[in-house]
């Protein structure tokens, strides 16, 4: 691994790791740890010690916020986890933002099935995902009420995307 590399590395998991860990116990991730992150991103960026430059990180800034917005926008994510994955993108530059995304999604995916199985309620949770296709959309309210028990820390996904996309897997 290049040094360069590590710096991305090593921020990423600091800042992804401690949103993690923040929304785990939280359910929340502090504006400061965003905030942090994409700061330090564009640090390192004007910096010049990692490769990327000042316009890559504010490109992927802005792409990490463009992919994850829509997803608070339907009420999937925090706005927090919309912050943390635009930071990431002001880490490690436009390129990785989209495979960072992808990762993302599928830890995502993942760990919701893990939580739906935890909880019992593996077969409502697949129910009201197909209603939510089939319906575009017209069960979003049923599926966002707290009565739903079908909410789970998103940070942790995005730490899983962001770090498999900083190392390139």
């Amino acid at each position: 691994m290049v040094p360069s590399n590590l710096i991305v590395v090593a921020t990423l998991v600091t800042g992804v790791g401690a949103g993690a860990i923040i929304d785990l116990r939280t359910r929340r991730v502090p504006n400061a740890v965003t905030g942090g992150l994409a700061t330090a991103g564009l640090v390192l960026a004007a910096s010049g010690l990692t490769g990327v430059t000042v316009t890559s990180s504010l490109l992927g800034l802005v792409l990490g916020l463009a992919l994850m917005l829509p997803g608070h926008v339907f009420g999937a994510t925090g706005a927090g986890d919309v912050k943390l994955f635009a930071a990431t993108g002001a880490v490690f530059g436009v390129g990785p933002v989209l495979p960072a995304f992808l990762y993302t999604a599928l830890a995502g995916g993942v760990i919701g099935v893990i939580v739906a199985v935890r909880r019992h309620r593996l077969k409502a949770t697949i129910a009201a995902t197909a209603t939510l296709i089939a319906s575009r959309g017209a069960n979003a309210a049923d599926i966002d009420t707290p009565r739903a028990n079908n909410r789970f820390a998103y940070a942790p996904a995005i730490a899983i995307g962001a770090i498999l996309a900083a190392l390139r897997v």
